[in-house]
């Protein structure tokens, strides 16, 4: 376990709950983030409350937050993710470790995006999440492009009708955001805060934003396809019902509606879920994935091969077995 300079005992990874067992997204906003013994504080006006450092996950920083270096010091021993987002977690700022120690999932990924075959399946799969009684396992992109474009066009249909707003199409400046009509500036409002939350699920992953399956060439090409999972539920509906009740102020009205909805319908549980689903093997064990922590060598024939070893001698034979007895392997200590 060992100790810090402080005299406190500091957690090993084997002493830390696995993920499922952990704190879901911690969101603080208006207080000072400290630390105490093993425990991070919170305090604001009404006083301050302890949180066990071990049983975070994620935990976001909203505006009037401060953070003190002894509170990241601990975070960042028990493997928890900081994230800088806006109120209520509704827009992405920045970020600082991935809650998970392993990189697995996002070789995952690479191997996944690297390959035509394999993201078209993945490609796939985002696509019979939105049409779950269907078979798309057959389909082109192409295909799967028009039956998306039909659907989010019926969702638009129904929007309109039920709110009674005209709908003319998605017609925007995304450098203007005054120059559209009321429903595609809560539009523009209400995906920008989906964005943000979405982004902030796929680094505390460890996940990259940009390497999409569907989406391609963008820095946020992944946060895109996944974003686009809950745009027919959660965004449309919310910004034609505000803009059929004309407020003075569209994008906060927005904002903090779909704040409300995000808090409400567990999208970050979700998200989670559905990203892990799409990358991960389906034969991974799925705890354990996050919370190992193994570092390997990488190796163009065998894949991985021991690390904190002494690979020094016999170089040309390692064709075989580089751990076979007689080879002068010795075995070191990683700083």
């Amino acid at each position: 376990m060992g100790s810090d300079r402080w005299g406190l005992r500091k957690l090993g990874l084997h002493a830390l709950p696995t993920v499922s067992d952990r704190l879901s997204f911690v969101y603080l906003e208006r207080c000072v983030i400290n630390r105490q013994d093993n425990a991070i504080t919170v305090t604001d006006v009404r006083g301050t409350v302890h949180i066990p450092a071990a049983a975070l996950s994620v935990l976001m920083l909203g505006p009037g937050s401060k953070v003190t270096h002894r509170a990241m010091e601990l975070i960042g021993e028990v493997g928890a993710s900081v994230i800088w987002v806006g109120e209520r977690g509704v827009r992405y700022y920045a970020h600082g470790r991935p809650l998970t120690h392993s990189s697995q999932l996002l070789i995952r990924q690479a191997q996944l995006v690297s390959n035509t075959r394999s993201r078209l399946a993945v490609a796939r799969q985002m696509y019979q999440l939105r049409f779950p009684e269907e078979d798309v396992s057959h389909l082109s992109m192409q295909q799967l492009r028009g039956r998306e474009g039909a659907r989010i066009r019926a969702v638009y249909r129904r929007a309109s009708k039920e709110t009674g707003v005209p709908w003319e199409g998605r017609d925007y400046d995304p450098d203007n955001f005054e120059a559209s009509d009321a429903v595609n500036m809560a539009l523009s409002a209400a995906h920008a805060c989906l964005y943000g939350v979405v982004h902030s699920v796929i680094v505390a992953l460890g996940c990259s934003p940009g390497l999409g399956f569907i989406h391609t060439g963008h820095e946020r090409s992944f946060v895109y396809d996944i974003a686009d999972l809950y745009k027919a539920e959660l965004t449309i509906p919310i910004a034609f019902q505000v803009a059929a009740e004309q407020p003075e102020d569209i994008g906060g009205t927005t904002r903090r509606r779909v704040r409300d909805a995000i808090a409400n319908g567990r999208i970050l549980e979700k998200a989670v879920r559905d990203i892990r689903a799409l990358l991960q093997d389906k034969d991974a064990n799925k705890e354990g994935d996050f919370e190992v922590d193994v570092v390997h060598l990488w190796d163009d024939k065998m894949g991985s091969v021991a690390n904190a070893v002494s690979y020094g001698k016999r170089l040309d034979v390692f064709d075989e077995d580089p751990l076979e007895e007689g080879y002068g392997i010795v075995l070191e200590e990683r700083s």
